[in-house]
């Protein structure tokens, strides 16, 4: 059953300036492996990881670290998480994360679906 869905936009050249003006927000928003990707493909990473907080309802217990953005060897982008955010979503039910991304002409957006287990039936609320 799906939980959430989330979505983002983000333009890739202000995201790069921003970026540019501010290098800590690096360390602040990515894991280590995603750091030293091109802007383009962090700006798409930065919106996964807005769409899984939107998903989620909220980001209480996510940290931005603890979202990695990684791929299938189909090339398939999936999450891996940790730390607190994977005990966060564990804790919510949510059994599967979908994600789609995507980057081009100076934009990148992502979508997010959050599945928890099948909704209850008229028997297991009564």
């Amino acid at each position: 059953m799906i939980v959430g869905i989330g979505v983002d936009l983000v333009d890739v050249p202000r995201f790069e300036a921003h970026l540019a003006r501010t290098p800590r927000l690096l360390a602040r928003l990515f894991a280590p492996a995603e750091r030293v990707l091109k802007p383009r493909s962090l700006a798409a990473r930065y919106a996964a990881k807005e769409a899984l907080i939107k998903a989620l309802g909220g980001s209480d217990g996510v940290h931005w670290t603890d979202i990695e953005v990684t791929s299938e060897p189909s090339g398939r982008p999936v999450f891996a998480l940790s730390g607190e955010t994977a005990a966060t979503v564990a804790a919510r039910g949510i059994t599967a994360v979908h994600l789609s991304m995507s980057h081009d002409a100076g934009l990148a957006t992502a979508y997010v679906i959050a599945e928890a287990g099948s909704a209850p039936t008229r028997e297991d609320t009564a």
